[in-house]
């Protein structure tokens, strides 16, 4: 199936109910840490900007995630809506994980997503700061995956 034929709604332009659908979808995915299935979302053809690295297309894409999450251990992420128009969404997103020796971080940033008008994200630029925590400071404990339905967003949680 060719990148025209796929569909992935909520399809642009946004409502703030559809993008606000979108942001969700995506905080799903990446909490999968499933860098295939992630990457699917994206065009054939999609470019990112993501701290030093830059991606190019899906394929260079799903190896980012391979990498990043091979090295981010027991990532769990929660992104809110900040803005959107047409077919751009603009989020916030806060992280944790801990490196291979145990250091626990808390990821902050800021994402500004164009879609292709069958859904997928063409382009994503992302700005990123570590801040190291310790393990008792973590305020995310859900088990790996999805985070749950009645578990505090960002703003709930004060972050």
């Amino acid at each position: 199936m060719t990148d025209i034929a796929v569909r992935r709604p909520p399809l642009p332009p946004f409502t703030r109910e559809s993008a606000i659908e979108k942001v969700r979808l995506a905080e799903d995915g990446w909490n999968s840490r499933d860098p295939q299935k992630v990457a699917l979302a994206y065009t054939l053809d999609t470019q990112w900007r993501n701290r030093a690295e830059f991606v190019t297309n899906r394929q260079q894409a799903e190896e980012f995630l391979s990498r990043k999450w091979a090295k981010e251990l027991d990532y769990r992420l929660i992104k809110e809506l900040w803005a959107f128009d047409g077919n751009r969404i603009a989020v916030r997103y806060a992280y944790e994980w801990h490196d291979d020796s145990g250091n626990w971080f808390r990821s902050y940033g800021n994402e500004n997503w164009e879609f292709a008008g069958n859904g997928l994200m063409a382009r994503r630029f992302a700005c990123i700061n570590d801040m190291p925590i310790k393990a008792s400071e973590r305020k995310y404990h859900w088990p790996l995956g999805r985070r749950p339905d009645d578990h505090p967003g960002l703003s709930e949680l004060g972050l």
